[in-house]
């Protein structure tokens, strides 16, 4: 786009009123003739057509002067993108490149930099290489958003799940809304496209009366059985367990703590925990060594899990991880408000926890019997 500085006669033939045109550019018509696209804005200076004083030539040379700066203002701004008018180098940026660069900023946060690499990876096999911002309308948004929903494939060769979608376009909507925070776009374009939504899967959990039943029942593994029970307790997670050394806990007379590196969110958590739990740990060895030594992924330890669960008549389908869903119903069970659960449980936003309290609502348990009995009389042939 051109900012130029135009002038229109006034009707007294004396004067002449000073203006901006903005152009735009132009189309072919069908017909073959061409259509310009141009704006206007009034300076309200005016210059004498034919100046007799000396006054009047001052005042046309100080007015000229003005609207030449105010052109090129104009013209700056807008090449820095002011004013939504469309910057047509930063539009020439490759796509992939800038996509890159923000993924490469995340490196330091694994999971992120992983989920981001991932979408990277998805964007490769979606579009050309040479992709740019120019490129990036509404349609190429919502072909992104078919492609994931309908083309993309894990490395096992079958479709994302629903909630993998939606995270990955999520990453896909920051990147485009980062660049329009860095001025390359003007015009977002996932602001017309819906995003896609997330599922909340069920959520397996022990009842109090199967834990008990599983602490008195024998594990092929005694450290899973140990591990897993004190996950129950404390609501850590499998990846803060397994890794955890004697120099993370805090045992003395007045201090039941461990203080640690959650390994999710690399932020240090001072987690309180039950005698009972630090039972289950066993006795206190050298600093650097593990509390749960001998404890590690496997799919025979994931087997055993299960084994263990159903020589105690619990047939759901029970993971490593179920045991942290099992400390956060017990505590909301048991009376703990919603926001210390989610401290506990090192949320970083609490309605990741409000999943828990929709298991554990007793007004809708209530709710579930408070019809009076109707004495049904049931034909069975029916």
């Amino acid at each position: 786009m051109k900012v130029i500085l135009r002038k229109r006669k006034i009707k007294n033939g004396l004067q002449e009123s000073l203006y901006l045109e903005f152009y735009k550019g132009y189309e072919k018509l069908p017909n073959g003739k061409l259509k310009h696209f141009r704006e206007f804005e009034t300076l309200n200076l005016i210059i004498h057509t034919k100046p007799k004083t000396q006054t009047q030539k001052q005042e046309n040379k100080d007015n000229l002067e003005l609207a030449e700066k105010i052109r090129v203002k104009k013209q700056n701004e807008y090449n820095s993108g002011k004013y939504g008018f469309r910057n047509e180098d930063k539009l020439k940026y490759n796509f992939l490149d800038y996509f890159k660069k923000l993924t490469e900023d995340r490196f330091n946060s694994k999971n992120n930099y992983g989920n981001w690499d991932s979408v990277y990876k998805h964007l490769q096999k979606y579009c050309s290489p040479n992709t740019k911002f120019s490129d990036i309308d509404e349609d190429f948004v919502r072909g992104f958003k078919r492609y994931l929903e309908l083309d993309a494939r894990t490395k096992s060769n079958i479709g994302l799940s629903k909630n993998t979608q939606n995270s990955y376009f999520n990453k896909f909507r920051a990147s485009i809304n980062q660049a329009q925070k860095d001025k390359i776009i003007i015009d977002n374009p996932v602001h017309a496209v819906k995003g896609i939504k997330a599922e909340t899967p069920p959520r397996e959990y022990l009842t109090f009366d199967e834990l008990k039943r599983l602490s008195k029942t024998n594990c092929k593994y005694p450290v899973l059985k140990r591990a897993f029970i004190f996950s129950c307790l404390t609501g850590l997670r499998w990846s803060d367990i397994q890794k955890m050394t004697w120099s993370e806990v805090r045992d003395s007379d007045n201090e039941l703590r461990i203080i640690f590196q959650q390994k999710k969110t690399n932020d240090i958590e001072y987690l309180d925990i039950s005698p009972q739990a630090r039972s289950l740990m066993g006795k206190r060895r050298k600093s650097n060594e593990r509390v749960f030594e001998g404890l590690r992924y496997s799919v025979t330890y994931n087997s055993a899990l299960l084994r263990w669960c159903h020589e105690t008549g619990i047939y759901k389908h029970i993971t490593f991880h179920c045991a942290r869903h099992t400390n956060a119903v017990l505590l909301l069970e048991m009376g703990a408000d919603i926001y210390t659960v989610s401290k506990r449980l090192g949320h970083q936003e609490i309605r990741t926890t409000e999943i828990y309290a929709k298991i554990v609502d007793k007004k809708m348990k209530e709710a579930a019997n408070i019809i009076p009995s109707l004495n049904l009389d049931i034909n069975d042939n029916l």
